[in-house]
Order: structure tokens, then C-alpha cells, then sequence
């Protein structure tokens, strides 16, 4: 899909989408309890849905109304022969391939091209050290093996996903297990969040620095309300500083979401030239990128996470702001955006198939104008992006 976006101004009160990693999490929790669950508001992103079905081809039985989920659980995942579709979903595929590994049957992930090139190195180890199968063939992984309860390890350093996709595998076991995470843990915020989801369905999980003592236990079935989403309402109240006023409501203070730190970040970055670092909040980083374009510029650090993204983020974001006259220096693990004047595009700004891409470029073009190619990515986490943001005065066309 195509979109031209003229250089309009946004004002308006909005509400801020349902946070997709929370949702991602209790809808979870609710297939592994026996019983029914609902879990609302619920936005239909492609995430979402690849949850959803993915749950169902593990027995649980979900049925849609309206923005609601009701959520009927059989308290442990089942082997039904459906193949899990993961899509472009790496919570999807990292939250589920532990409890593959419960059924003690083979599973099939089916992976679409980009996600297949993201690491599962922490998982491969895990099945060559107890005797598992793991088979990757094109754009599907193949498991075979049963969890069973003891001590685990994994690193911390590569994705939080790992560890909440063991914490909810080893919470469904008959006997207590330990979850260590070695070296400096990503993406911390996210794990916390799991660990909240977790004790909300009734299991409690001791922590005491980077090991997770998990009881033995069965999670029980409930209502649960989605927060709204701190990652996707950055954008929102991005077009605050650019010359418009938008209030995001919505939005818990007390939140365990690590992307709320965009608040006092934009405050910065307005000031003048700053210096962020983004480690432990990566999905900011086209956010950040854009807004630094149109101010003072930026340097990010801890942004070696951004290359195995829906892109690679870095480069992509340079790809744009060059477009645009920017100028960007990516390095491993920094990015250096630089305050230049910027003009419309000559040619349509590319997607890159990255929801957070798409959005950071419609920040760019209600300054400058300009057209997107590949706007429809933000069906990936939030649908109706587009006719939000024209509500608030963005002038949208779809061409």
C-alpha cells in the first residue's frame, strides 16, 4: 500500500492502543489455565492473531468478540498435528517453542523469511544438551523433546523473549525448577512484565538477582485487562514536539513497560544534542531517529539489537533520513544521527515490511510530505495507525 502524507499538524486526545507484549503474555497464560478466561481490549495486529492461532494449535479454544478474547484453556499444551504459524512474530516464536517441547511430539514452527534469520542459538543448545529434536528446514523448526523440571541456564544478552518462554514452559511442570540468566540481561522491563502476567494467573515466581526459583504449579483462569501500550503511543505524542498537541490517554504511570522512558527522552532531545542509550529500550530506536532527524540530532548507544528486527533497523533508518538529506553513521553498537536540514523525498520511502519504520516516516512527512511504499506494515502491531492519526489531522491519501 502507498501513502502520500502532506505536511499537516496533529492535535486531539487519542487512546493508546492495547500494550501488544501484555497482550501477547495473558492471552498466553489464559490457554495454559484450565478453564475460561477473557482478556480485553485486544487490537487484531498480525502479532496477535499469529498468538492466537498458534495457541489454538495447541489445544486451547479461543473465540473473538468484539475486542474481547474469550480464552478456553486446558491447563497444558496438547499435540492437535497443526503446524504453529508464526508469521513475523518473534514473541510468537520464542514464547511458544518451550511449550512445543512439552507436548513429547514433534511440532512444526512455520517462520516467515525475516524471522527465520533472527537467533535461536539459546534454544538449539537447550535441545542438543538433553537430546532433543531441533530441525530447521527453510522457513520451519521442527522439535522434539519433553521439558523436564531442573535447572536451566540461558544468556541474558540476546533476547528477554528466551527467558519468558522458559518461565512460562517450567511453570507447567509437576516439580520446582531454576532459571538462571548469565551476564547482562536485555530488554529487563519485558521479563518483569512476564513475571506480572504470571502472578496474576496465580503462579509466583521467586527471583534473587538473575535466577528464578518457579514453583510447581497450575495457572487459574481470570479476567484480564490489557494495558495500554507505551511502544506504539511513543509516535503518537511524537507529533506533540512537531508543532501539534496530542495527549495519549490510557496509559498506566506505574507501568513495567521499559519504552515509557520516551516521555522524558523527547523532553531531552528537544533541549538540544543528547546522548541515549537504547539497550533496554530498542524498539524506540526508529522513534528516536526520526525525532532527532527533525531536531537536534542524537547519538544512540546499545543499539546493536536493532540489526535483527523486523529489519535491521539502523540501516534502514538511514536508508531514510538520507532520503531525506540527513546524515547518519551506523556503527556495531551506535548510531550517530546529525542535525541537518531536511527536504520532501524524490521517491517514495520504502517500509522495509517494519511496522515501527512505517510509523517513524509518517513523523518525518507531516513535517516534510512525501509518499510511503509498504505502509500497510503496521498491521503487524497496530491496524488502524493510519485513521488514528488522521483523526488527530494528518493528512493522509492513499494513493
Amino acid at each position: 500500500m502507498r501513502l502520500c502524507i502532506r505536511p499537516s499538524v496533529a492535535r486531539g486526545k487519542v487512546m493508546a492502543p492495547p500494550s501488544k507484549s501484555m497482550a501477547h503474555r495473558a492471552l498466553i497464560a489464559a490457554a495454559l489455565a484450565r478453564g475460561e478466561s477473557r482478556i480485553f481490549p485486544l487490537a487484531a495486529s498480525e502479532d496477535i492473531r499469529r498468538t492466537v492461532e498458534s495457541l489454538a494449535a495447541l489445544g486451547a479454544v479461543i473465540r473473538w468478540e468484539g475486542d474481547e478474547a474469550c480464552v478456553t484453556g486446558r491447563g497444558f499444551p496438547v499435540h492437535t498435528g497443526r503446524e504453529l504459524s508464526c508469521g513475523e512474530s518473534g514473541s510468537t516464536l520464542r514464547f511458544f517453542l518451550p511449550l512445543c517441547l512439552l507436548t513429547g511430539e514433534e511440532e512444526t514452527l512455520r517462520l516467515a523469511p525475516r524471522l527465520a534469520e533472527r537467533p535461536l542459538s539459546v534454544y538449539e543448545e537447550l535441545c542438543r544438551e538433553k537430546g532433543f529434536l531441533f530441525r530447521r528446514e527453510g522457513e520451519r523448526i521442527t522439535v522434539k523433546g519433553r521439558l523436564q523440571a531442573g535447572e536451566y541456564s540461558v544468556p541474558g544478552d540476546v533476547s528477554s523473549q528466551f527467558v519468558t518462554g522458559l518461565l512460562y514452559a517450567l511453570s507447567l511442570l509437576s516439580e520446582p525448577s531454576v532459571l538462571r540468566v548469565t551476564g547482562r540481561q536485555e530488554s529487563a522491563a519485558y521479563v518483569e512484565m512476564t513475571l506480572s502476567v504470571l502472578s496474576d494467573f496465580g503462579v509466583t515466581v521467586r527471583r534473587e538477582g538473575h535466577d528464578f526459583y518457579i514453583p510447581a504449579s497450575t495457572l487459574a483462569p481470570r479476567d484480564h485487562r490489557v494495558e495500554g501500550d507505551w511502544s506504539n503511543a511513543a509516535f503518537l505524542e511524537a507529533f506533540s514536539y512537531l508543532g501539534g498537541k496530542v495527549e495519549v490517554e490510557g496509559l498506566r504511570e506505574d507501568s513495567l513497560q521499559g519504552d515509557r522512558v520516551y516521555r522524558e527522552t523527547f523532553a531531552r532531545m528537544a533541549r538540544g544534542f543528547a546522548t541515549v542509550e537504547i539497550s533496554q529500550c530498542p524498539d524506540l530506536g526508529p522513534v528516536f531517529m526520526a525525532f532527532a532527524a527533525l531536531h537536534h540530532g542524537v547519538r544512540l548507544t546499545g543499539t546493536a539489537r536493532l540489526r535483527i528486527k523486523e529489519s535491521d533497523r539502523g540501516q534502514a533508518m538511514k536508508q531514510v533520513l538520507e532520503a531525506l538529506g540527513g546524515a547518519v553513521t551506523v556503527e556495531a553498537n551506535e548510531i550517530l544521527v546529525e542535525k541537518r536540514a531536511l527536504v520532501s523525498p524524490k521517491e517514495p520511502l520504502c517500509g522495509h515490511n517494519d511496522h515501527r519504520i512505517v510509523m517513524a516516516e509518517s513523523l518525518l512527512l507531516s513535517r516534510l510530505g512525501g509518499e510511503i511504499e509498504g505502509a500497510q506494515a503496521v498491521a503487524k502491531s497496530y491496524p488502524d495507525y493510519f485513521e488514528v492519526i488522521k483523526s488527530l489531522g494528518i493528512e493522509v491519501i492513499e494513493k
